[in-house]
């Protein structure tokens, strides 16, 4: 019925899991695993980016809410991230929420990168102005960026009872210790994705994508940690480890030569799936859950593998921005969305792991055949190659952020 992303339970299983991720790596995105919902969350907890909250000009702003008067909430979101129903063009979860509590949801597939929107809307938001959103949708490292600068308004957890139902790993990460600005949207992986019927021999590999058959065909994502964390793992660097610049360097010559003689088509953002779809791109580095609902509704054309060499982990975060107006009525909505059976019906269809405890008894009753997707439901052996790429301080921000932007053209 629905595509899929991901849950967390907690057994023996998962302390060893978690055990083992925070000796080597933790997530930006997640995993849930028929054994997972606690052990996943110490793995999401892991993926945290550093760095303490801190304040800018911004952090003086006083909002007075009008949720009261304005029943509505505006979100901001990344494509295909949300349950969405083809026949009737409408969003099947958002319409519930609606006739729960009678706020109307405006709801955008806003954010195609976490730098290009950060750059859309920081000058607003350090200016302490409302961006038009009440609730934003950020990776760890860019959430903890402007929870840092004072851009988000702190949650009031006593509108958000479902809170409960969040991993207990995950109530307390290091960019936002005890969840005062931020919850957990979704988590993921990223790897490499091939065309089975254009691309018959696979790949394993990031070197791979360099075989002159799928010249000008390949496509990797705008996103730092996830396209340098897979070429910097496949030339066997530890990138939750303490490397450096020349290690960084080396993996940034390696993209930059492959988008000179034209063996990357383009880097892109979450907009990279239209290039698939269109069959310009044949092969990539991507995100887990945007292929799986590609392959659900395209035929199940490609094949999505985590790199012999190792994969990334992520999470994304919601937040209220420093000026939104409707603040209680954005904390009605993270409430919902934490309900286990709502939880369920979004993770059956967004492919990606789901931080809600319970999510995966109802996502079974949704469809249980999706219980069995390592892509939804990791195993032990996905999770051992996945590794998050680790916390920046800001000078290496700026410095490789530049060389990576400048690199890849932007």
């Amino acid at each position: 019925m629905f595509p899929q992303r991901r849950q967390l339970p907690e057994d023996p299983q998962i302390r060893a899991l978690v055990q083992a991720m925070s000796q080597r790596s933790m997530s930006r995105r997640g995993v849930l695993g028929a054994a997972g919902a606690l052990g996943l969350g110490g793995l999401l907890a892991a993926c945290g980016t550093g760095g303490k909250s801190g304040g800018s000009s911004a952090s003086a702003v006083s909002v007075k809410d009008i949720s009261d008067t304005d029943p509505t909430v505006n979100w901001a979101n990344w494509t295909l991230y949300l349950d969405y129903d083809e026949k009737s063009k409408s969003y099947p979860t958002l319409d519930q929420f609606k006739e729960q509590t009678g706020i109307s949801v405006n709801y955008v597939e806003d954010i195609d990168g976490n730098d290009t929107y950060y750059g859309k809307v920081q000058g607003q938001l350090n200016a302490g102005q409302d961006i038009g959103q009440d609730l934003i949708t950020l990776t760890d490292w860019m959430a903890g960026r402007i929870i840092r600068q004072g851009y988000t308004q702190e949650l009031d957890h006593a509108n958000i009872p479902n809170l409960a139902n969040l991993l207990p790993d995950l109530k307390d990460v290091d960019f936002d210790p005890g969840r005062k600005n931020s919850i957990t949207w979704q988590t993921g992986y990223a790897g490499i994705v091939w065309n089975k019927k254009k691309f018959p021999k696979g790949l394993k590999n990031v070197s791979d994508l360099w075989d002159p058959a799928l010249k000008g065909r390949v496509t990797v994502l705008d996103e730092m940690r996830d396209t340098m964390g897979l070429l910097m793992l496949d030339h066997g660097v530890d990138i939750t480890g303490q490397w450096g610049e020349n290690e960084f360097g080396t993996a940034l010559e390696d993209l930059r030569k492959n988008i000179g003689n034209g063996q990357i088509r383009q880097v892109k953002g979450n907009s990279y799936k239209s290039d698939f779809i269109s069959g310009d791109a044949i092969a990539g580095i991507v995100w887990s859950g945007d292929i799986v609902q590609m392959n659900f509704e395209n035929d199940d054309q490609w094949e999505f593998v985590i790199p012999e060499a190792g994969g990334t982990l992520w999470s994304d975060n919601l937040m209220v921005p420093i000026a939104s107006p409707r603040k209680a009525n954005a904390e009605k909505l993270i409430n919902f969305y934490y309900e286990p059976k709502v939880a369920a019906e979004v993770a059956a269809y967004v492919n990606f792991i789901c931080p809600v405890i319970g999510a995966k008894e109802e996502m079974e009753k949704i469809d249980p055949s999706l219980v069995d997707n390592p892509l939804i439901f990791p195993t032990e052996d996905d999770l051992s190659h996945a590794h998050v790429f680790r916390a920046l301080d800001a000078e290496e921000e700026t410095t490789l952020g530049s060389e990576f932007q400048s690199a890849i053209g932007a």
